[in-house]
């Protein structure tokens, strides 16, 4: 019988690490489905440059697909039982099914989160998924020369947001709101950098100030100022998928999965988080940020660390880190600054059109990683049988030890 893995979500990482782990089990011994939404692999690291009005290479994720084993099913998840060890899922249709797993990859991602701010649900728009980036993008669209947008937000979402916006549409009036100071988590010569593009840009900065409110016509700040704008981007935080929260997975404050070193949760041992989803320590002992920096890695881990206890081998134990923080400042701009670890800025980093090339390469090889998860061949492995507990607790012992001899001997002549 099939061991049924399941992966929910097929963005970066959900998609990463479904090919990867279908690339290294036998086809025999495994049954791997993947449930999205969407028919197509959305490029999120892009979509601030869909909603400035550039068209991106559509990415079927059947093609990407075709010929892993890795089987697609369209639909949206309604509900995790980790106890059970279902999904239910919806299709398109309306239709609802109830799916089984012996092992679950929970990888759904966030979205844009309003903070609890007054009027972000009703009036602001953001480039965290498709959907809302091609609104975005048609409401830019029909404003006239001189109309204010207003980008909420100074962590890196806001400043490539705020930069292909003023650069694409140089006839509006660009404003970047920065609760801290513009680019403060950047060394000297990064902050330099990202000063020098807004201004040569037309970007109007306001920093130290606290977005308290947005309305259809201007968004609200902490000292009482209306700054007007005709189209809110708000990127000033995400919150992750709410199925999570509803189960009994152990999750943190934030929604997300609590897992292990090797992203496998900590309360259900069949099941993995990756990315956003997942509420993991890196070096330091701090949490993972949310970003593809930490996901993917996570996402090469956690298939990793599935497919060695599948096989009964050792998992590994990797710790992933940071190396840099890449931000495209337009099309012909950008900035890498390199960081320690735990993700802090050192003197290091890379600007101009070498950095716009740089950051450029790093988006097409995370779209190249989904369709191509392994960079070398990989043996393909055979699933070892779990050994079957005794009810006895005097035999127990020896009888787990019995089966973990032979299932080890069993992962020996497989590979």
């Amino acid at each position: 019988m099939q061991h049924r893995i399941i992966v929910l979500g097929a963005g970066y990482t959900g998609a990463i690490a479904a090919g990867r782990i279908a690339r290294r089990l036998r086809r025999e011994d495994a049954a791997i489905t993947l449930v999205n939404a969407e028919p197509d692999f959305v490029e999120r690291v892009r979509l601030h440059q869909l909603a400035a009005g550039q068209d991106l290479r559509p990415r079927p994720l059947d093609a990407m697909f075709a010929g892993t084993g890795v089987a697609l099913k369209l639909a949206k998840v309604t509900e995790v039982d980790p106890d059970r060890k279902t999904v239910a899922v919806a299709d398109a249709r309306g239709t609802r099914e109830e799916l089984p797993y012996d092992t679950l990859v929970y990888a759904l991602g966030s979205t844009a989160g309003d903070q609890g701010v007054p009027g972000v649900a009703e009036h602001a728009y953001d480039v965290a998924g498709r959907a809302g980036a091609l609104r975005l993008r048609e409401r830019l669209a029909g404003l006239d020369a001189g109309a204010p947008v207003v980008v909420v937000g100074g962590g890196l979402t806001g400043l490539e947001a705020a930069t292909e916006l003023a650069e694409a549409r140089p006839d509006l009036a660009v404003a970047l709101v920065a609760r801290d100071a513009l680019g403060d988590r950047f060394s000297p010569k990064g902050r330099r950098h990202v000063r020098e593009v807004c201004d040569r840009l037309g970007i109007t900065v306001h920093e130290h100030t606290t977005v308290t409110a947005v309305t259809a016509d201007h968004v609200g700040t902490a000292d009482g100022t209306g700054i007007p704008s005709r189209a809110t981007v708000w990127t000033a935080g995400f919150a992750v998928h709410p199925i999570a929260r509803a189960t009994t997975l152990e999750t943190g404050d934030s929604g997300q999965i609590v897992v292990d070193a090797s992203m496998r949760s900590v309360s259900h041992p069949d099941v993995y988080a990756v990315g956003d989803a997942a509420l993991a320590m890196g070096p330091g002992g701090k949490p993972l940020r949310m970003s593809c920096a930490s996901g993917v890695p996570g996402a090469w881990l956690a298939a990793d660390a599935l497919v060695a206890r599948l096989t009964g081998a050792k998992p590994p134990t990797t710790e992933v880190r940071y190396y840099q923080q890449c931000v495209s400042l337009g099309r012909k701009d950008g900035l890498i600054q390199f960081v320690t670890a735990d993700d802090r800025a050192v003197d290091r980093a890379l600007t101009g059109r070498l950095a716009a090339r740089y950051k450029e390469a790093i988006c097409k090889g995370a779209t190249w990683g989904v369709a191509h998860p392994l960079l070398l061949p990989a043996r393909v492995r055979r699933i070892v049988p779990r050994p079957q507990r005794t009810a006895d607790p005097v035999t127990e012992t020896a009888t787990d030890a019995a089966a973990k001899t032979a299932a080890e001997t069993a992962a020996e002549t497989a590979a």
